[in-house]
């Protein structure tokens, strides 16, 4: 063992949190010039400013990509305001309609996905990093998104924390926009496919963890979740909107999360 390694191993734990919460501190303001001062930055935050609470008081379903799509009638979702995540793009042929937003924030899924999430005309908010991947276009939004830094962000300009999931950013950007009520639904939080979070992998055939196979298809690169992670990201959102007067509502068919009030999707038309 290295003296580097053991003195990490010989420092209390409270200490070595606080030397990596500083370190990621020190990582964030190093990325701080470009995500705020960049040209495209400059135009993603006049145009997000624009959306400032557009649509207060109003709810709208947040759709995630889960196997439960499948038991969920979402022609219901026609004449709603709907946010739609990563590759749900996959589903608009079949249900016959496009969501009124969508958000992006993994670099892989925009990676292997750039060619169709730049061709879609509804208003998208991807990570500041996409722009590797995705050039500026009308309705195209880039956020500032960051690993650390645990928080609820309520101003969609800022630094948003991405807690392990698209999810949360998308909770984010309701809340700018002034949604009084979110509805989840394909929230599965839920995966066949076991491992490390955060570890890449590639799969080797159907996807059994998304709406359609081909969702992370055969040969797609893909993260295991970090549901710990989301969990506390959820959380944080729960407060935010609760002390708003607002809430989130979990009507997920069969979904195992556990932290939003449940009700029942059909009874909310």
């Amino acid at each position: 063992m290295s003296a580097t390694d053991a003195l990490k191993k010989a420092l209390p734990t409270p200490v070595k949190r606080a030397i990596g919460e500083t370190l990621d501190a020190v990582d964030r303001a190093k990325q701080w010039p470009a995500a705020a001062l960049h040209p495209w930055r400059q135009e993603s935050i006049r145009r997000i400013r624009a959306l400032k609470d557009i649509h207060r008081e109003e709810r709208c379903f947040l759709i995630g990509n889960g196997p439960s799509l499948r038991n969920t009638d979402m022609s219901k979702l026609k004449g709603e305001f709907t946010i739609g995540l990563n590759r749900i793009f996959l589903m608009f042929p079949e249900i016959g309609f496009q969501t009124t937003y969508l958000v992006s924030i993994n670099d892989l899924v925009i990676e292997q996905s750039a060619a169709e999430l730049q061709t879609l005309n509804m208003p998208r908010f991807f990570s500041w990093r996409a722009r590797k991947w995705l050039q500026p276009a009308e309705n195209l939004h880039f956020l500032w998104t960051t690993y650390t830094g645990p928080r609820f962000s309520t101003d969609l300009t800022a630094r948003l924390w991405e807690g392990a999931t698209v999810t949360n950013v998308a909770l984010q950007a309701a809340y700018y926009m002034g949604f009084q009520e979110v509805v989840l639904i394909g929230v599965d939080h839920n995966f066949v496919t076991q491992g490390k979070p955060n570890t890449t992998i590639t799969s080797i055939g159907d996807d059994p963890n998304h709406f359609s196979g081909a969702y992370f298809g055969q040969g797609f690169r893909w993260q295991l979740p970090d549901l710990e992670t989301s969990e506390r990201g959820y959380r944080l959102a729960k407060k935010a909107y609760e002390s708003a007067g607002r809430r989130v509502l979990d009507a997920t068919v069969g979904g195992k999360l556990a932290i939003f009030p449940k009700v029942d999707y059909n009874s909310l038309f």
